[in-house]
Parts: C-alpha cells; structure tokens; sequence
C-alpha cells in the first residue's frame, strides 16, 4: 500500500526518483492489482533483475517487502510467487478486518478533528476520481489507504500495522478475484461512514463499516488459475544494471 506520507507528497506536488528495490517493489505490486500477475506466478530472481536492470540483492529486497504485505509467499527451495489466498484465507480476512475496523472508529469517536475529518474526505475524492477514470490500481491503492488513515488516526499503532498488512492482502484478493464490472470497496460507503463519524453516531458508523467489509467479500469471485508468464513481456524492456 502506499503509505500516508506519500499519499501527501504527491497532493503537494512533491516527487522523488525511484530507483533499486523501491522501484522493484512498486512495479511488482502494481503489476498484481492490475491483474497482469495472477496467483501463483513464480517471480524469479533472475527475470527480474534482467527486467529492472538490478542485482539479485536488490530484487530480494523488494521481494521481502512484497511477502511482508502478504502478496508474495517465498518457499523454501522453490523461490518467490505471487500469493494464492485461499477462499478460506479470505473471509478469515474480512472476519479480522470486521472486529478490528469496529474497534477503529470505536477510538476515533470525540477525538478526531475537522482537519483529519477534511483529509479523509478528500482521499475518498481522489478515490471517487480514480474510479471515474478507470485507474484501477490508483483506485484500490486508495480504497485501501481510506481504510489505513482511519486506523492511523486513531492513534493505536499495533492495530494499525496488523491493518497494514490485512490491507495489502485484501487488494490482492480484491484485485484478483473482484467480478467483472462490480467494484468490490465503494467509495460511496466510505462517505456514508465518514458522515456516521462526523455526526458522533459511533454504532451506525461501526455498522456501516461492517456491511461495507460483508459487501466486499459477496462481491468477490475467489477463484483463479497460475499462469506461466514471461516476466520481461509485463514488465517491459531491460534497463541498465543499478547495485
């Protein structure tokens, strides 16, 4: 997921170049919510330093940041794939993101603020522009991030990084197995929960953020077959070697 602070960064007009395993990292991911690398493809090592024109030390580097948010699994022996969640995995996801997103809006009821109230707005905005667009990764990137601000305001950091990772694994499921032409994570619901928030109405936003996780996961299609791809033909040309 993209993180808050670069969330800001690209509102405020600010840019940084991207290079080694950060730029591994963001090509890989936003390959997957793309639906270009489907569960179960092997990411090779090798392939991908080829691809990215880097070492092998710095594709391991992405590659472990990509199984930490839970989208890439690397066995023993057998290298790096994409995560294949299971139907199972997957409502036990949305169970968990259920009793932890209910004791988020439960801590951030008579704390939060205009200003933070405001920046959540203007994320589901730039959520709603995405999906007008037909920018389906920026659109789940900030779905997602709607979800993380929530957590991150409500000032509990080791509810937040479970979330964090919960998160990840949901874009992926999201991105994988949504069915075709019914958006899994509506922005509309977000507004709704943000209003719930605003009006001091904690167990109508708690219920409202339940139903939109259980209208989530009945969107969701989870199934889905590995494929046998060539990682030089989604990624592109080979660029110079960077250590």
């Amino acid at each position: 997921m993209a993180s808050q602070a670069a969330l800001n960064r690209k509102r405020n007009g600010e840019s940084r170049t991207v290079t080694g395993d950060e730029a591994v990292y963001r090509s890989v991911y936003d390959a997957i919510l793309a639906h270009k690398l489907p569960p179960g493809t092997k990411l090779a090592e090798d392939s991908l330093g080829e691809v990215f024109g880097v070492s092998r030390t710095v594709v391991r580097k992405a590659l472990f940041r990509l199984t930490h948010d839970g989208i890439v699994e690397i066995r023993p022996n057998r290298g790096a794939i994409v995560a294949s969640p299971s139907i199972e995995e997957a409502r036990q996801v949305f169970q968990t993101r259920r009793i932890l997103e209910s004791a988020v809006i439960d801590r951030l009821l008579g704390s939060i603020t205009a200003d933070e109230i405001a920046e959540l707005e203007a994320l589901v905005d730039d959520e709603e522009a995405a999906f007008e667009g037909g920018d389906r990764v920026r659109w789940i990137r900030l779905s997602g991030d709607f979800h993380l601000r929530l957590a991150d305001l409500a000032g509990n950091n080791v509810i937040a990084e479970f979330l964090r990772e919960l998160i990840s694994r949901t874009s992926l499921i999201i991105a994988l197995y949504e069915t075709p032409g019914n958006s899994a994570c509506s922005h509309d619901e977000h507004r709704a929960i943000i209003g719930a928030i605003v009006a001091g109405d904690g167990a109508q936003a708690i219920d409202l953020m339940s139903h939109h996780l259980e209208v989530c996961e009945d969107k969701l299609k989870l199934e889905g077959k590995a494929g046998s791809l060539n990682l030089a033909d989604i990624f592109g040309a080979k660029k110079s070697r960077q250590e």
